[in-house]
């Protein structure tokens, strides 16, 4: 069996294989209320019937200051929770695991949605119903309107509301969820020395800096039950002086004692301005930085297009599981095919589908 198709354990949660679904906002909130639809069964739907062992759920804001965009899904009322649910069953039963990932957008908030905005970007004016958006520091991300510094409540408050989205996340049945504190939003906001600085207990030293992502985790964690908890960090800014791998791995050593079970390694966000070479996995090695240096488990994301590169990434060690994004975008059922490429024996190829499976390397159907 291919290194991709082996099961994982974490925790209590057993995932098929090792090809999960990232993360990937879809801005598809109509109603601008954070009520997952229609669209949000079927698009991640697809995933599950197209043989993922992981399916993560896009961006969830845990307060409506914290939407990236006012077409954001959220769970920070029951509604919202009660309308993940037939998500997570319709993924469930198809064999995957239902995982979300709660964020809070921080300076980077009440923007325009990237589509059918009529090509407008940066933050949304209050008059046409944006709103005032909170960080480390009343410094703005560049281009965009200015932060008000969060004060001690209002850094409770934040941990207060992951800690009610974990409950609700529980209730709706998700088995996974994901912190997110990268791509420069808020909790990666406070992590970054390039962005952070406060003078007080949440900035300066690391332990300061991470002080509000590990009182996250814990709140989570406290209030999750059996839930898997990943937490998804960016391992470097891409720029001198900024957040990188070796602080990315002593925090997630921190982060495991506060009750976390895996990393998603992804990188920057934080800052406007930098180059990041792309190429296929460029990411792949801070994951396996990360893994190496803290001893955790880790997902590897970043242009992972191929089965035969994904194959590779997990066999040799670099990660424990791939996070495909856009290439499942094209190829929902990327798994299946995938299975194919690599000869992977599975027993979840639906059988409304076993008309057209995907042909083997050698041109025999599977």
């Amino acid at each position: 069996m291919p290194a991709l198709f082996e099961p994982l354990t974490l925790g209590n949660l057993t995932l098929r294989n090792r090809i999960w679904i990232a993360p990937m906002c879809q801005y598809s909130v109509e109603k601008r209320d954070g009520v997952p639809t229609d669209w949000h069964l079927v698009h991640l739907g697809q995933f599950a019937i197209g043989g993922a062992g992981l399916i993560l759920a896009e961006a969830t804001a845990v307060s409506p200051d914290g939407r990236i965009t006012d077409r954001d899904t959220g769970i920070w009322t029951d509604e919202q929770a009660d309308a993940w649910a037939p998500v997570v069953r319709f993924v469930q039963s198809q064999g995957a695991a239902a995982g979300i990932q709660l964020g809070h957008a921080g300076r980077k908030a009440s923007t325009f949605a990237p589509w059918g905005s009529d090509g407008r970007r940066g933050t949304v004016p209050p008059v046409e119903g944006g709103w005032q958006t909170v960080a480390p520091t009343n410094q703005p991300f560049d281009g965009f309107a200015a932060p008000r510094a969060l004060d001690d409540a209002g850094i409770d408050g934040v941990v207060a509301d992951f800690a009610a989205a974990a409950r609700r996340a529980v209730s709706a049945g998700f088995d996974v969820i994901e912190v997110h504190a990268a791509h420069g939003y808020l909790l990666h906001q406070f992590l970054s020395p390039l962005v952070n600085t406060r003078t007080d207990s949440y900035g300066g030293s690391l332990e300061n800096r991470a002080r509000l992502l590990l009182r996250v985790v814990r709140a989570v964690r406290d209030n999750a039950a059996d839930a898997v908890i990943f937490v998804r960090f960016s391992a470097t800014d891409w720029a001198p002086g900024g957040w990188d791998e070796a602080q990315t791995a002593t925090v997630a050593r921190w982060a495991v004692d506060a009750g976390a079970d895996f990393f998603d390694i992804s990188s920057g966000g934080a800052i406007a301005g930098v180059h990041i070479p792309l190429e296929p996995g460029y990411q792949v090695p801070f994951a396996a930085s990360v893994k190496n240096a803290a001893g955790v488990r880790v997902g590897a994301v970043g242009l992972v297009t191929d089965p035969a590169h994904a194959e590779e990434i997990v066999a040799s060690g670099q990660a424990d599981a791939v996070l495909i994004g856009r290439e499942a975008l094209r190829d929902p059922h990327f798994a299946l095919r995938a299975a194919a490429e690599l000869g992977a024996e599975i027993d979840y190829l639906p059988g409304q589908y076993e008309r057209a499976p995907y042909p083997s390397p050698t041109g025999v159907s599977l």
